[in-house]
């Protein structure tokens, strides 16, 4: 903060600049972000809730427990927090935000139940953060949407090259984690299911690459709509056929759902804020300056540096990295090298530092250790991957 202010000193415009981006982002905070959030973590929370009281939650747990218990030897055989990270991760894949964070921050919450340091991240809740904000999304629609928007010849072309970046910043959080926690990833277990993950990404490449970009959009959206019409379906008849009390569960996990957006606010004010200060300085344009210089230093290609604002903004704020994905497209043109590189940073990672104060915010957690480190570097790993593949598809 204290830099930004002195990026800032002795030019009035940019004070005011800075001035008003504290107040602006303090209300988008709680106005655009944590209200619209509060109506979708109650809706998923109580359906959650009742999934739990159901059974389907510890039928989830009982399939991926062989993988999650070598992932996470923290969390006890059966327990419902592998059932809840395995639908977040779910979500996630599929893209669908507004289902995959409330679902994310209840597994963050029965982790937490877990912890024996209730202020301190633990390794299960680490390994779960992180593999979070690499992102692993198979099918960008939104992204390939605003390629077209922007006039692209061909607004799926990024579709494979992002695929891979996003499943490189996933395995180098993986590896980081697992270094740090001594978590032996050559276990039998853990490589016949990333085998088959892996080979699962395979098919699905190949089976999307013979689509059109309609076709694409279409798959893509009654898949995920069927899957979350599936999943509350299964919920609610579960319970029915439970005989549980399919309201009064629902009542009680939205009731959950608002109390942890209350806990949510302050770090989400304290985040934006901060955020919206380094944009407001100029402390941005010193950076990408600073990173043009050095890399024509080492006489290296700098064509890709017109795509860095998205790469360096990701990590801070989604929004802001879609607005400067749209402008480089417009500024660069949607076909060039910068402007399909932008849309692959979009892609590759996530939301480091919002992610963060979300869900460790949630549960109270003040002391990360690592996780935003190891976080970091699978951002970079997804930043480094899409600039090879950009120069290898598009170069």
């Amino acid at each position: 903060m204290v830099a930004c202010f002195a990026f800032a000193f002795g030019d009035t415009e940019v004070f005011n600049r800075i001035v008003d981006s504290t107040f602006t982002t303090s209300k988008m905070a709680v106005m655009d972000v944590a209200l619209p959030l509060t109506g979708i973590m109650a809706l998923w929370l109580g359906l959650m809730t009742i999934g739990e009281r159901a059974g389907a939650v510890n039928v989830l747990s009982r399939i991926v427990g062989p993988f999650f218990s070598k992932l996470f030897p923290e969390i006890p055989k059966g327990h419902p927090a592998s059932g809840q990270i395995l639908m977040n991760f779910s979500a996630n894949m599929l893209g669908l935000d507004n289902a995959a964070t409330p679902l994310g921050l209840k597994a963050m919450s029965s982790l937490q139940e877990l912890n024996p340091k209730k202020d301190t991240a633990s390794n299960a809740q680490i390994m779960f953060l992180v593999l979070n904000t690499s992102s692993l999304m198979i099918i960008p629609v939104s992204i390939m949407a605003l390629r077209a928007v922007q006039g692209a010849a061909n607004p799926t072309d990024v579709f494979l090259p992002i695929l891979f970046a996003t499943y490189v910043s996933t395995l180098a959080g993986l590896i980081v984690v697992a270094i740090k926690q001594k978590i032996n990833l050559f276990q039998r277990t853990i490589v016949l299911w990333l085998g088959g993950i892996t080979l699962a990404l395979a098919l699905l490449v190949w089976y999307f690459s013979t689509l059109s970009q309609e076709e694409m959009g279409t798959v893509s959206r009654i898949a995920g709509s069927g899957i979350l019409l599936l999943i509350i379906v299964a919920f609610v008849g579960g319970g029915a056929y439970k005989r549980i009390n399919v309201f009064d569960a629902f009542i009680d996990g939205a009731k959950e759902g608002f109390q942890v957006m209350v806990k949510i606010i302050p770090y989400l004010v304290a985040m934006l804020v901060g955020i919206g200060v380094f944009r407001a300085s100029g402390a941005m344009d010193y950076l990408l300056n600073g990173i043009a210089w050095l890399i024509a230093l080492f006489g290296a290609n700098t064509d890709f540096v017109g795509a860095l604002p998205t790469a360096l903004m990701k990590p801070l704020s989604g929004s802001g990295a879609r607005a400067l994905m749209v402008e480089a497209m417009a500024n660069y043109g949607a076909d060039s090298l910068v402007g399909r590189l932008a849309c692959m940073f979009q892609g590759a990672a996530d939301t480091t530092f919002y992610i963060v104060a979300l869900y460790f915010g949630s549960v109270g957690i003040k002391r990360t250790r690592y996780a935003i480190g190891a976080g970091l570097i699978a951002d970079l790993a997804g930043v480094i991957a899409a600039i090879i593949l950009a120069y290898l598809f598009f170069g």
